[in-house]
């Protein structure tokens, strides 16, 4: 306790001198604050010194306290961790009738209208079926501590007090109820009902024949006596609608069970203020801090908020316990303070969070908390059929029948619950954390991650091969749904099962590429790969590991930096006697020679592949084949051969069901569209390649599309089109690795651009830039085109021709250099404009 609290008054003063200023007895404030008066004569007297949260917060409502008044009563209270639980004043006569505008509700003074952060769908759909036909069915809200159950159901309570007519009351559950007390609350209510006759609003209709209208009893923290509460409320009247809120069920006949689930988090990355302010969780956290430091979080507080909002998990009593921090820590201190030990945050008294989840575990049986401590080890959201296999998995299952004791789990609100397809399952993120602390203390954390290493691994096995198939966009998308599971695998068996690891990751590539991943991708597999454990590893994995290595290489720009580990794929696949292997590593060493400006023995490789491929009836390879041979056809000069070429990569691709693959065929041909001058068909054929990548993912071909689409729309005079394309490429969106060759085909547009303008000067220094941006890369067929239009930029100079000589005379020198080096043949108008430049020049 802080010294500053512990020279001021006790709580027990500090209650007796603020009611009396409020001018009221014990026994007014008891009934104003829905207490009972035992309870009130205990805290003045000092026999209770740490009254609960809801008990704090009661009493702060009854006596009107707002501001650092509250505040400082709340804080001497030192309860804030934990629901009150008191019973209800006169629960052994006759509780208050609730008025339209709910009077007797507790807190219906200054806390009435505090907002519900988040809830009101739920409220208005609790508030339905309170008053509909089923109403009379009772109704249960359960979850962990600190969920909120209590405040949503109040907010439901006073939404329906207008509607049920014979009035509700608020019973909280402590030591001191019995069942005759809780019995006696729910007959007076139905005797108060009986008396008022008639029938309740349209939609709520009375009860049966002698009975009155419908009324309501709220019982708060049910799992403080939940057998005397069973007993009660199964003799309750029949027109009695009964809201319960507790860690678990009662089980009573016809009880519905509602979880509460946490607030909706913002998303991740997101740094607006106001755009982060719209999400429950985040508005929840900032009103609290806003009680106890005046400032709203500064610019570079934005991303530890959306950081330790979501780390809370949504969950409101942390998100309160976590912004009363603010007083002393600025927002990424918090973080860096309790990012890693959410479970010990605490109001100021003895009760952390950890113990408001350890109430929810205590109620499960052994065999349901191993169950907890093995699921502990996902991250995110997960299936059935994941759990089933994680569960069964290393031996002994954990349980012989996982579904019970999932249902047993969401029931008590511990596992959320959405509605997909499949992956619907998870973890409050503050349950997770303590089950993961209980299998740790128990030997059995590293266990669980091995286990869950392997599921992994499997899944990713079998979802990835769909990659390479026509069902490649629900493939990437299943391995999207686990990606957070993919990760925490990796991380935990590089270290413990290297083995696995390198399984998992050489089953990935694909997915990296059309995610953006590369260079993460990229670094794993070198890594597992150098690792010496590994040396014995399958040799047909390390194969598609090295192999993976260099395709994601290709896809930064870096390819050439790979030719052995592609080089060494090949050669052992070809031991193994794989074809399917050989031709894959065939096309990629392919694709890494042409990046290493060895273009006549990619070349050769390629025509190899696309005659094994066709002897082994391998379609997709074929197609695959004839994609990189295009490019070679345009570096030979040859555009309509190019044209024949991804005519038959599309028959192909086509024939094997492989619609990536005929969008890449597409990318191509929006580019030869564009090099033969037929801008309208570049045009149309990239916009529509461009939704479908936009469908399939893969940055580094939509970049091409977009630099060709670009290009193109220069030519077809929609210069703010062709910026739009530019500000894509350059980060409005994330479209892949940054390269310099990105880089270079935004300058090549601009420098477009600006010639389209007639800014002569700015479009020789974009074309300059481009250049610069292309030359020691692996496009080194865009180096020539840039070249070519900066010497034809330079060939009508606006100075004088002495200072535009020696620089023209530079260009085309260079130029000269890289068609010889890469056997480039230049086209038709591209021979044109070298010409009018060299004769320009002169026959210097």
């Amino acid at each position: 306790m802080s010294s500053d609290r512990a020279e001021g008054p006790s709580f027990a003063t500090l209650l007796r001198q603020r009611r009396r200023a409020a001018g009221l007895t014990q026994v007014e404030l008891a009934r104003r604050a829905g207490l009972a008066v035992r309870t009130v004569r205990d805290l003045e007297r000092g026999r209770t010194t740490r009254p609960q949260r809801t008990t704090g917060v009661l009493l702060a409502d009854a006596l009107g306290l707002t501001g650092e008044e509250r505040g400082g009563f709340l804080g001497a209270a030192r309860g804030e961790a934990s629901p009150v639980v008191v019973p209800h004043p006169g629960a052994a006569t006759a509780p208050p009738a609730i008025s339209p505008a709910t009077a007797g509700l507790p807190g219906a003074g200054a806390g009435a209208t505090r907002p519900l952060w988040g809830r009101e769908s739920e409220v208005a759909q609790l508030a339905d079926l309170l008053v509909g036909p089923a109403g009379g069915d009772p109704l249960a809200l359960v979850g962990v501590g600190g969920v909120g159950k209590t405040a949503l159901a109040l907010a439901v309570a006073r939404r329906v007090a207008g509607r049920l007519p014979a009035g509700a009351a608020w019973l909280v559950i402590d030591q001191h109820t019995g069942a005759s007390e809780i019995r006696a609350a729910a007959t007076s209510l139905g005797a108060a009902g009986a008396a008022s006759g008639g029938t309740g609003p349209a939609g709520v209709g009375a009860g049966e024949p002698g009975t009155g209208p419908p009324s309501l009893l709220v019982v708060d923290a049910v799992d403080r006596a939940p057998a005397e509460v069973r007993a009660a409320l199964a003799q309750s009247p029949p027109e009695l609608r009964v809201i319960t809120t507790g860690r678990a069920p009662l089980g009573l006949p016809g009880e519905r069970v509602w979880p509460v689930p946490p607030l909706e988090l913002p998303p991740a990355g997101a740094t607006d203020l106001a755009e982060v302010a719209g999400y429950p969780a985040a508005a929840l956290f900032l009103d609290r801090l806003a009680r106890v430091r005046p400032q709203p979080p500064a610019a570079d507080e934005v991303p530890a908020l959306v950081g330790l909002v979501r780390r809370l998990g949504g969950l409101p009593l942390a998100l309160e316990l976590a912004a009363a921090h603010g007083r002393l820590l600025r927002l990424p201190e918090i973080l860096q303070r309790y990012g890693d030990r959410v479970l010990d945050l605490t109001a100021g008294g003895d009760q952390t969070l950890r113990e408001a989840v350890a109430g929810s575990y205590r109620l499960l049986s052994e065999a349901e908390q191993g169950a907890l401590r093995r699921l502990a080890v996902f991250r995110d959201w997960w299936s059935l059929e994941l759990a089933e296999q994680l569960l069964g998995e290393g031996g002994r299952p954990v349980v012989d029948d996982p579904l019970p004791v999932l249902d047993r789990l969401v029931s008590l609100g511990l596992v959320r619950v959405r509605d997909a397809r499949e992956h619907r399952f998870r973890l409050l993120d503050v349950v997770r954390d303590f089950a993961t602390e209980q299998a740790d203390q128990r030997g059995e954390l590293m266990p669980a991650r091995r286990a869950h290493a392997v599921v992994v691994a499997r899944l990713v096995s079998r979802t990835a091969a769909a990659l390479a198939g026509p069902d490649l966009p629900d493939a990437a998308v299943r391995l999207d749904e686990v990606g957070g599971e993919v990760w925490a695998a990796l991380n935990h068996a590089a270290n413990d099962q290297p083995h696995t690891a390198l399984r998992l990751a050489a089953a990935l590539p694909r997915w990296w590429r059309l995610r953006g991943r590369d260079v993460a991708g990229r670094r794993w597999l070198r890594r597992l790969l150098d690792d010496p454990r590994t040396a014995d590893a399958d040799p047909a994995v390390r194969a598609w590991a090295m192999l993976g290595v260099a395709q994601l290489a290709l896809a930064h720009g870096d390819g050439a930096a790979e030719e052995s580990a592609a080089a060494a794929a090949l050669a052992e696949f070809r031991r193994l006697r794989d074809a399917g292997g050989e031709l894959a590593a065939g096309s990629v060493l392919g694709a890494v020679l042409r990046a290493a400006g060895r273009y006549d023995d990619a070349r050769t490789l390629l025509l190899a592949v696309v005659s094994g491929a066709s002897r082994h009836g391998r379609v997709r390879d074929a197609a695959v084949g004839h994609l990189g041979l295009a490019w070679h056809e345009v570096r030979l000069g040859d555009l309509p051969a190019a044209r024949r070429r991804l005519a038959v990569a599309d028959r192909l691709a086509a024939r094997a069901g492989q619609a990536r693959l005929r969008v890449l065929a597409a990318v191509q041909l929006a580019e030869v569209a564009r090099l033969q001058g037929r801008y309208e068909e570049s045009v149309s054929t990239g916009q529509r390649v461009l939704a479908r990548l936009d469908e399939l993912g893969d940055p580094r071909h939509r970049r091409r599309a977009l630099g060709t689409l670009g290009r193109a729309l220069v030519r077809v005079g929609r210069l703010a089109d062709a910026e739009r394309v530019v500000a894509r490429l350059r980060g409005s969106e994330p479209v892949a690795t940054p390269t310099p060759a990105a880089e270079g085909v935004c300058a090549a547009i601009e420098a477009g651009v600006a010639l389209a303008g007639g800014e002569r000067r700015l479009a020789e220094e974009r074309f300059r830039a481009a250049a610069a941006a292309f030359r020691g890369g692996e496009e080194q067929r865009e180096l020539v085109e840039a070249l070519v239009e900066l010497a034809a930029c330079l060939t009508d100079p606006p100075d004088e021709p002495d200072r535009a000589g020696p620089r023209l005379a530079a260009v085309l020198a260079e130029l000269e250099r890289v068609r010889q080096a890469g056997g480039f043949v230049l086209l038709e108008r591209e021979r044109e404009m070298v010409a009018r430049a060299a004769g320009w020049l002169g026959p210097e």
